[in-house]
């Protein structure tokens, strides 16, 4: 365990620093941290991070699958050309990508929760780790209307798993007002957002959500609601 990383997290509960502005809470882990990175997957919330940190010394990271939506890479370059800034790109290790794939295949995610799960572990999971190791502060664009296993969550939440503290600062936001912030600044976003996409990860995983169906019925649809995490962001 981090045991000093661990009491620097005990140190911002303290101080309530997750009640104050957006303004002061990165004032204050500029101020107190080192290793400040940032994980976009190009969706809204993470498009409105972006707005929001690109003035500030924080490292921008990106996972890409291999089997991102072509809407997915256009805004990833759109946002690049746009705030001239650089997003670290972290891929799956190639043997172990290709060993999976001859082993059982590219579609074999369908065919059960544990050969999804050893997908997203290798195109997903790995790969992060590599991002974040060595790093202190992992800022999320996770919302707590996205998925039930979010709603207890907290803005500042000690990753056990990762052992590095997370910074959600949209937790509590409602979709309406990123959306609204998102006009409003004229932000690049997925175009796919427009089309019923809430939620966009691969290709072969996402899918449009109908009208009634809850925000997170478009990722692994085949498969029981309670299950539906790829790994990135476990909580218990």
């Amino acid at each position: 365990m981090n045991s000093d990383l661990k009491n620097k997290f005990e140190e911002i509960i303290k101080v309530n620093i997750e009640n104050q502005s957006f303004e002061n809470q990165i004032a204050y882990i500029l101020k107190n941290f080192e290793g400040i990175i940032f994980s976009t997957s190009f969706s809204y919330e993470d498009q409105l991070l972006t707005f929001f940190l690109r003035q500030y010394p924080i490292e921008f990271f990106t996972l890409d699958t291999g089997r991102l939506f072509e809407e997915t890479y256009e805004t990833w370059n759109e946002t690049v050309l746009k705030y001239k800034i650089q997003i670290k790109t972290y891929t799956p290790t190639p043997t172990l990508l290709s060993d999976f794939l001859t082993e059982k295949g590219p579609n074999s995610f369908y065919q059960s929760v544990e050969n999804r799960k050893q997908c997203c572990d290798i195109r997903k999971v790995f790969p992060l780790k590599e991002a974040i190791k060595n790093k202190e502060i992992w800022i999320t664009g996770l919302r707590a209307e996205h998925s039930p296993n979010r709603k207890d969550m907290t803005i500042f939440e000690w990753d056990e798993t990762n052992q590095i503290i997370k910074f959600n600062p949209l937790l509590h936001w409602k979709t309406s007002d990123v959306i609204d912030e998102i006009t409003k600044n004229q932000i690049p976003y997925n175009k796919l957002h427009k089309k019923g996409f809430i939620s966009i990860g691969c290709a072969p995983c996402t899918r449009a959500i109908k009208e009634g169906e809850d925000f997170r019925a478009g990722r692994w649809w085949w498969e029981d609601a309670s299950k539906k995490e790829c790994g990135l962001h476990i909580h218990k």
